[in-house]
């Protein structure tokens, strides 16, 4: 069976994909709401930042992106999204060490009905609280101080888990 016929791209035509010009260092168009002040890591593979959006009280949360566009989860190549994974680790350990929460979830969506809103694969990696009811609020923008603040501590404390790691 050929998967590719599972499913197809949902992004509009003349799609400006936000992420791909973000790993550009790029984020002058009107559309982008990343910051180049949000990025936490990135290497030729993937990039990880601070997201523009914020759930519940306990707001700021990571995300981690391939740096070549891929639209989904679907469309990653099996070397790519190990590295993704196992990258998923040392991020979770390190909003462990920057921020000692309770616990950490990730998570990501494919296609409109699985709630995907930018058409670039996502990986979203929560710090976690007993009282955050994350999955039950609605997302927020946070302000850009906030997130630059909070991919700076997040970068300190990943170099940190990098360098234990190597």
């Amino acid at each position: 069976m050929d998967t590719r016929d599972l499913w197809h791209s949902h992004a509009p035509d003349g799609y400006i994909c936000p992420f791909c010009q973000f790993a550009a260092g790029d984020v002058s168009d009107h559309g982008n709401r990343c910051e180049l002040s949000d990025l936490v890591y990135q290497d030729e593979d993937l990039l990880v930042f601070i997201a523009c959006d914020g759930f519940g009280p306990h707001a700021g949360h990571a995300m981690i992106i391939p740096t070549a566009h891929r639209e989904a989860l679907y469309d990653l190549e099996d070397e790519l999204l190990t590295k993704i994974s196992l990258f998923s680790r040392h991020v979770a350990l390190a909003i462990k060490l920057a921020w000692n929460p309770e616990g950490t979830s990730v998570r990501q969506h494919n296609e409109p009905a699985g709630n995907q809103h930018v058409w670039h694969y996502h990986l979203h990696v929560f710090p976690r609280y007993g009282d955050d009811m994350l999955y039950r609020q609605i997302r927020h923008p946070l302000e850009v101080g906030y997130r630059a603040r909070l991919a700076r501590e997040l970068a300190a404390a990943l170099e940190q888990i990098l360098t234990a790691h190597a």
